[in-house]
């Protein structure tokens, strides 16, 4: 049981079997939730739940009738995290390949939304539930990823006309929008080692993702009658824009 509830709450997370999606699993489970993981990579799973007692299902979230079979499996549940999602940033646009254009809308725009189809008409009958969008600073402010801040800021458009869609209902939408985080984001986004590496080293204490699921938490576990529209969350040092780091400028310097 959680808070007066007088149920078991029911979670879907996607994108479950590492980073911001495995950690909200282990925060959720710990929380007395009954946890679906959802995720492609079986063997990641497995360990996800022989760590948690989660349930979990292998599917890849741009399987469409795969989504839509889960959620008929399923039935009402309380909450969906859609954290599913990936940024291909090999190249810019216009050097850049349809299959990373196509890759990154499939799984970061069209995929969540038929997600949350999925799942919102028992939301909706029973006057309850909680959509928890991840998306990205990438998707508030400009970033050097043309195709994934596009896609982040549909995510963000997507979350804000869904809230006014379901006015009424009693269903909640939140959307999530952290900065850097470590997790295995530029392992997928970029192929080339060197450039990874160096993408990966930011030189800054980045927020980790066990951080990111007590944001989850927080927005969740509010009272029925609060709506948490947005959280924006990053690395103290990163600012706006996505790839800027403040540096401490040392004494008698002064900057160019």
């Amino acid at each position: 049981m959680t808070g007066s509830d007088s149920h078991t709450r029911r979670m879907v997370v996607t994108g479950a079997s590492s980073g911001i999606g495995a950690a909200a699993v282990h925060r959720f489970v710990a929380e007395g939730f009954e946890v679906h993981a959802v995720a492609r990579r079986a063997e990641r799973l497995a360990g996800l739940s022989a760590a948690t007692g989660c349930a979990t299902h292998v599917l890849d979230v741009t399987d469409t009738d795969g989504v839509v079979a889960l959620a008929g499996e399923l039935g009402p549940i309380d909450v969906l995290v859609n954290n599913a999602g990936l940024g291909r940033m090999d190249a810019p646009l216009a050097t850049g390949s349809l299959s990373d254009i196509t890759r990154t809308i499939e799984t970061n725009v069209t995929a969540l939304m038929v997600m949350t189809m999925a799942f919102l008409p028992p939301m909706i009958e029973r006057r309850c539930g909680h959509i928890v969008n991840i998306g990205s600073m990438a998707g508030l402010y400009p970033l050097s990823s043309a195709t994934y801040g596009a896609s982040k800021a549909a995510v963000n458009r997507f979350s804000m006309n869904l809230r006014i869609e379901l006015r009424g209902t009693g269903v909640r939408v939140t959307e999530i929008c952290p900065g850097r985080v470590a997790t295995e984001f530029y392992d997928v986004a970029i192929s080339d080692p060197q450039r990874r590496a160096a993408s990966k080293d930011s030189g800054v204490q980045e927020i980790t993702a066990e951080e990111l699921a007590d944001a989850i938490h927080y927005a969740v576990q509010v009272p029925a009658h609060v709506n948490i529209n947005r959280i924006e969350l990053q690395p103290t040092e990163q600012t706006y824009g996505g790839m800027s780091f403040d540096t401490v400028i040392p004494e008698g310097e002064d900057i160019a």
